[in-house]
């Protein structure tokens, strides 16, 4: 079976990274839940099996706090750690086909130049396998036909365009396999790790169409397009190699599964959809390529069935509870799975489970202390726009406050904007509600995962537009239903979050007592001229969904908040990493600057060894006590003592 690895990431899109953090914290105020077992390295995190079958590997913090990678035997107690990060720590790695290295990602100090590196296991010997200055690794394609060989994706040749290298895993020779003509976003390879498959992206008229090829000699000719506005990918060639499963919204509003046959182009099948939301993930089998079932998230996430062999074995895993799982590994027999389950008021479970016994093992929990505490219930709800789009949501109000009204309402905004919020256990979102905050997430429109329709609604709606209107309308609907104070409302997010949190204040100045901007861009012009040179194929995109704010100074001086700092009117905090590749440090300088120009008052800091978000333990223990202490005085909410922590690279500016 080919394993896709990728770094690949919605643009803007911010994930909060768990870091340990490995300085004591200091003495708690009673109940609170510190702020180091919720923003702390995870216990043990990420598991996965050998292709065997016969050992397990994990992610743990060494010694120094830093998280790396272990292995033991599956049923004996012989963990080893087998990587030795000493900085950063690693957050994704993958086994080889063969089960003697695994491979892991990391970049320097939040770049995102990421190298992929070996780790030998029986000797601990680790390689860097892309060992090239300034070059990122964007994904890897492993095959179980070819155990000794990787495909990595490289901008070496040219920085804007990743081409693909074959590398052999014993010599760590590597040599170009297939050059990019100049469009390509992403690659696919058939069992037989041939690179068959392309997706492209028209730079004229931000349509993307589909690439084909019959073996490595022939040339490519298009399959499919899509044209801009619509939604697809690749997902697998059958085993065959003669059909492609397809994510495609053509015919349809929401995504589906489809098969395709490569000779014509011709729909074979459809084989999963929903009318509500766009197609998740897709288990496929290991063995014979067939799909045995696909999941679909609206309010919560589900699966469709769509193979015999594995009914019983859903049906014994949804026995674990009313949260959500997900099989997140198999061994080569297809007897073993790794399961992760999700709920919204608990850590973080994973389990292996037996198909043969059909029995599901407990590995371990992310944080097993915080069973200690009582955490706060996650609520969906669906909350309608001022001109009546469904705005799938979540509310989660303190355990401790529950069925009480009038609280401090704390609106937490995703990033990307084209991701989404989604059901499940938050480390923010239960800090947040630890402290005394309801919290109120919104899938305004952009928001991925509901259709074409929902996604499109948002084009050239930044800033003053209908995507501002909808988390104002939430944040009404909070107020109309008693939850919220009127008087203490605070406006939080990270990366598009983060611009949301400045349009908000900048734009509806009356609504907000306060604002926390992590990464977030204020000139939207600024942020595409500096945006990394390999978003380049995608850029006409972004134009078409934004607006053409680089030859239109009007509408970049109307939706960008750095030309509207002078009407804020409430206190503001804003984070950033010094070696953010997203959103250049400019953006939160001269932010800064406008307010303090105006005398408004705006507390920044600097993290000199991060990027797009916190990676390091010490920086965001640091960062997020200072938020805390924030909100404590904006809105009145319990704070856990904040103290100077050694080791972090903060600079107050």
């Amino acid at each position: 079976m080919i394993r896709r690895f990728s770094l690949r990431t919605t643009v803007f899109f911010l994930l909060f990274s768990l870091a340990v953090p490995f300085l004591a914290a200091s003495a708690q105020e009673p109940g609170l839940i510190p702020r180091e077992l919720l923003f702390g390295n995870p216990v043990r995190s990420s598991p996965q099996i050998s292709p065997d079958g016969t050992r397990l590997s994990y992610l743990a913090p060494s010694e120094k706090g830093v998280l790396n990678i272990w292995v033991r035997t599956i049923g004996k107690s012989d963990d080893r750690q087998v990587s030795n990060d000493t900085h950063r720590g690693i957050k994704f790695y993958r086994w080889a086909m063969d089960g003697q290295k695994i491979f892991y990602f990391q970049d320097l100090n939040g770049d995102e130049n990421d190298h992929v590196y070996s780790v030998d296991l029986q000797n601990s010997t680790v390689r860097d396998l892309t060992p090239f200055q300034g070059i990122k690794a964007e994904e890897i394609l492993l095959s179980r036909n070819h155990p000794k060989e990787m495909l990595v994706s490289l901008n070496l040749r040219n920085r804007s365009l990743f081409d693909v290298y074959r590398v052999d895993l014993e010599s760590g020779a590597i040599l170009l396999d297939t050059q990019n003509p100049g469009n390509v976003l992403s690659w696919f390879a058939d069992r037989e790790l041939k690179v068959r498959g392309a997706m492209a992206q028209d730079t004229k008229d931000g349509s993307t169409s589909l690439l084909v090829r019959d073996d490595e000699k022939s040339s490519w000719r298009e399959l499919m397009r899509w044209p801009f506005g619509d939604e697809g990918n690749v997902v697998s060639f059958t085993l065959d190699g003669k059909a492609l499963y397809l994510e495609t919204s053509l015919g349809a509003d929401t995504t589906r599964l489809v098969k395709v046959d490569i000779a014509s182009g011709r729909e074979l099948e459809t084989i999963a959809g929903d009318p509500k939301a766009d197609m998740g993930a897709v288990l496929l089998n290991p063995d014979d390529y067939t799909v045995e079932a696909v999941s679909f998230n609206y309010l919560r996430n589900g699966w469709k069935i769509l193979s015999p062999k594995v009914r019983e074995d859903f049906a014994n895993l949804s026995l674990l509870g009313d949260g959500e799982f997900s099989v997140t590994g198999r061994d080569n027999t297809d007897k073993q799975w790794i399961v992760t389950y999700r709920r919204d008021d608990a850590p973080l479970a994973w389990y292996l489970y037996d198909r043969e016994k059909k029995k599901s093992e407990l590995l371990f929990l992310s944080q097993p202390e915080l069973l200690k505490h009582k955490l706060s219930k996650m609520t969906p709800v669906v909350i309608k726009s001022r001109d009546g789009l469904p705005l799938v949501s979540y509310l989660t109000v303190p355990a401790a406050f529950e069925g009480k009204r009038g609280l401090p309402l704390v609106l937490f905004v995703h990033g990307g904007p084209w991701g989404r919020d989604v059901w499940g256990y938050s480390p923010n979102v239960q800090w947040l509600a630890d402290r005394g905050y309801a919290v109120l997430q919104v899938n305004f429109r952009s928001s991925t995962g509901f259709g074409k329709k929902f996604l499109n609604a948002g084009n050239g709606e930044w800033g003053v537009g209908s995507m501002q209107h909808d988390l104002t309308d939430a944040v009404q609907w909070a107020l109309s239903k008693g939850i919220a104070d009127p008087k203490k409302i605070c406006i939080f997010g990270g990366s598009y979050g983060g611009y949301a949190t400045l349009a908000g204040l900048a734009f509806t100045p009356s609504l907000y007592s306060c604002g926390v901007d992590l990464v977030g861009p204020s000139n939207i012009s600024t942020l595409l001229q500096a945006i990394p040179p390999y978003w380049a194929p995608m850029k006409k995109q972004m134009v078409l969904r934004i607006g053409d704010v680089e030859n239109d100074e009007a509408l970049n001086k109307r939706i960008s908040p750095l030309f509207h700092a002078q009407n804020i009117r409430v206190p503001l905090l804003i984070g950033q990493g010094a070696n953010d590749p997203r959103v250049n440090i400019r953006e939160a300088d001269q932010m800064v600057q406008a307010m303090r120009a105006k005398g408004l008052e705006v507390a920044y800091y600097v993290y000199t060894d991060e990027g797009h978000g916190f990676s390091r333990p010490s920086n965001k223990l640091d960062f997020y006590g200072r938020v805390e202490e924030f909100l404590a005085k904006n809105l009145g909410g319990r704070a856990e003592p904040w103290k100077k922590i050694e080791g972090s690279s903060v600079e107050v500016r």
